[in-house]
């Protein structure tokens, strides 16, 4: 009982002490539509084109490898990894249109540049 107590008393201060956050910007309505047609429209792409992450990736290791061998091997891992986490990522962003947030991967849509190595920034609100 005392350690609940204790890990309660704790909280609490965390709270009294913990600043206040305001949001950087105002979301309109313009806004919010714009971003959660974004999300929904990348995110049903994002599950749909996935797996072209496997060839794309390929292509990219294998131009930065002299070795075509070891720059197949690396970029069909990386292509595996890519293309779970572009499909995995379309799908949450698919799931949470609703949110005024950007999609999750960059670039949003794999065609958008497909000599850039896709990465995941999660949770955006503004650029």
């Amino acid at each position: 009982m005392r350690v609940a107590a204790k890990l309660t008393l704790l909280l609490m201060i965390t709270f009294l002490f913990s600043p206040p956050i305001q949001a950087s910007e105002d979301i309109t309505a313009d806004i919010y539509f714009s971003r959660a047609g974004m999300k929904i429209l990348s995110g049903v792409a994002n599950v749909a084109t996935g797996w072209l992450e496997l060839p794309k990736n390929i292509a990219i290791w294998t131009q930065r490898d002299s070795n075509p061998l070891i720059g197949v091997t690396e970029g069909a891992l990386w292509g595996i990894y890519h293309t779970v986490g572009r499909t995995g990522n379309g799908a949450v962003d698919f799931i949470t249109f609703w949110l005024p947030t950007y999609p999750i991967p960059n670039p949003p849509f794999i065609w958008d540049d497909f000599s850039k190595e896709s990465d995941y920034l999660g949770w955006r609100m503004g650029r």
